[in-house]
C-alpha cells in the first residue's frame, strides 16, 4: 500500500510517471492509494479517477512552464534581462530589472580599462582588483576564468545575448562598446600564447622586420634575450638585436619626446583657451546619427517580418539582427560624443600631453612593461630593421608632432616657456 501526504498530482510530474504508476496498479504491484482528503480504491472507476487527475497535474505543469516562458518573451520583448544579474549588477524585485551595483561597478569598468591597455593578464587583474574587495556569488573571490567570463559579456554595454538572439538592453551600461571592442581585440591577438610567454619577452608583437615585412619574435640565448625576424618563407638578412639594446633605443626615444612641467602646463593652457572659444556646432551631424538609428529600427522591424515569411533562416535573421543591433549601439555612442559638443576633443589631447609628461618617469622607472605601454599609446607600426628601432613616416605620432601649436616644444623640454 502507498501513501502520499500531498496533493495527487506530486504522484507524477509527466504522462509517462502517471502511465507507470496505473500499470503497476493494473499488475498488483500497488495495491491502493490513499491521499489526506480521499482514497483511490485498485479498481476500474479509480484508476479512471486517478487518469484524470493525472491529466490535470500535467495541465497546471505545461500551463505553469507556458506562463514562465510567456513572462521570459515579454521581458526580451522589453530589453529586460530575465535572469539572475552577472557581477556588477543587481536584481530590483520592485521592478523586475537589473540595476547598477554602485559598490561593484568600478571594478568592472576599472577592469575592462586594464585589459584594454594589452599589458596586463587575467591573473594580474585578479591579483590587483579581488584585494579591493570584488567578489562574486556567495562573497567569494573571482577566478581568473571568472574574469575572462566578464570580458566576454556584451551585457556590460547595454547589448545581451540570449538563446543565440541578441537584444538591446534598457539596464544602464556600465562600459562603452569601444572599449569592449579593444578587450575582444586584445584577447584575439593573445589568442593562445602563453601568458608566461608575453612576460617573458617584453617586446614581442611590437614591431615588424623593416626588410621582409615579418613579425619580429625572441629567444633567450645563454641568459641573454635576443630579438629577430621569424624570417619565415623568405630570405631575410636581419640579424639578431639584445633586449638591452633595444630598451637603450626605446629609453632614448622616451626621453627625447617627453615634456617638462612648464611646457606641459603651457599646452594644457592653450588647449583651454582653443576649447573655450570653439563653439563647433553638431546639430546637424547629430541629427543624421539620430536618423541613422531609426532607419536601423525600421530594418530590424522589417527584418523580423522577412523571418516570418520564411526568407530567411533562423540563423540568418539571428546574425542580420546582431548586426543590426550592434551598429545601432555604435551611432547612439558617436551621437552622445556629439552632444558633447567642444569638449569632446579636449580629454583626448590633454591626456596625450599628459602622457608624454609622464614620459620620463616611465624610463627613471627602468620598467620594460611600462616603456611598452607608453609606445603602444603614442604609435603602432613599428618597425626594426639594422637592429633599429623606427616609427613610420606616416604614424599618428608623427602627424601629432607636425601639427603641435608650440613647434618648439620638444627642444624646449627643459627651457623657460616665458
Amino acid at each position: 500500500m502507498a501513501y502520499c501526504d500531498t496533493a495527487s498530482d506530486r504522484l507524477a510530474h509527466n504522462s509517462v510517471d502517471g502511465g507507470k504508476i496505473i500499470y503497476l496498479l493494473d499488475r498488483g504491484v500497488i495495491k491502493d492509494l490513499k491521499f489526506p482528503t480521499y482514497r483511490l480504491d485498485n479498481n476500474a472507476q479509480g484508476k479512471f479517477m486517478l487518469s484524470i487527475a493525472f491529466g490535470q497535474s500535467k495541465y497546471y505543469i505545461d500551463a505553469l512552464s507556458e506562463n514562465i516562458r510567456r513572462g521570459i518573451r515579454l521581458k526580451l520583448s522589453k530589453g529586460i534581462w530575465p535572469q539572475w544579474a552577472p557581477i556588477g549588477y543587481l536584481n530590483d524585485r520592485k521592478t523586475r530589472t537589473i540595476i547598477l551595483d554602485e559598490g561593484k561597478a568600478p571594478f568592472i569598468k576599472r577592469v575592462f580599462e586594464l585589459y584594454s591597455a594589452g599589458n596586463h593578464t587575467l591573473e594580474e587583474i585578479r591579483t590587483k582588483i579581488n584585494p579591493l574587495g570584488m567578489t562574486g556569488r556567495k562573497e567569494k573571490p573571482l577566478s581568473r576564468s571568472q574574469y575572462q567570463t566578464i570580458l566576454k559579456n556584451p551585457l556590460y554595454y547595454g547589448v545581451f545575448r540570449y538563446k543565440g538572439e541578441v537584444y538591446e538592453g534598457t539596464h544602464e551600461p556600465i562600459i562603452t562598446k569601444k572599449l569592449f571592442d579593444r578587450c575582444q581585440e586584445v584577447m584575439r591577438l593573445r589568442g593562445k600564447h602563453k601568458e608566461k610567454q608575453i612576460t617573458k619577452f617584453v617586446f614581442r608583437g611590437l614591431m615588424k622586420c623593416g626588410e621582409c615585412g615579418r613579425m619580429i619574435t625572441a629567444e633567450l640565448q645563454k641568459g641573454h634575450i635576443y630579438y629577430r625576424c621569424t624570417k619565415r618563407l623568405t630570405n631575410c638578412n636581419q640579424k639578431y638585436v639584445r633586449e638591452e639594446e633595444l630598451a637603450a633605443q626605446i629609453s632614448k626615444f622616451i626621453q627625447k619626446v617627453s615634456l617638462s612641467d612648464s611646457w606641459t602646463k603651457r599646452i594644457i593652457e592653450e588647449l583651454e583657451r582653443d576649447r573655450n572659444s570653439s563653439l563647433l556646432s553638431s546639430q546637424s551631424q547629430q541629427q543624421n546619427l539620430e536618423a541613422k538609428v531609426k532607419e536601423i529600427d525600421a530594418k530590424i522591424s522589417k527584418l523580423i517580418d522577412v523571418y516570418l515569411e520564411g526568407a530567411l533562416t533562423l540563423e540568418e535573421y539571428q546574425a542580420k539582427k546582431e548586426a543590426f543591433i550592434n551598429e545601432k549601439k555604435r551611432l547612439q555612442e558617436s551621437a552622445r560624443d556629439f552632444a558633447a559638443g567642444s569638449n569632446s576633443w579636449f580629454e583626448p589631447a590633454r591626456d596625450f600631453v599628459t602622457l608624454l609628461n609622464r614620459a620620463e618617469y616611465a624610463v627613471k622607472e627602468g620598467n620594460l612593461e611600462s616603456q611598452k605601454e607608453f609606445l603602444e599609446k603614442i604609435g603602432s607600426n613599428f618597425i626594426l630593421k639594422e637592429r633599429r628601432l623606427n616609427f613610420p613616416t606616416e604614424g599618428t605620432f608623427r602627424l601629432f608632432l607636425k601639427d603641435a601649436p608650440f613647434p618648439n616644444w620638444r627642444r624646449g623640454r627643459d627651457s623657460n616657456p616665458g
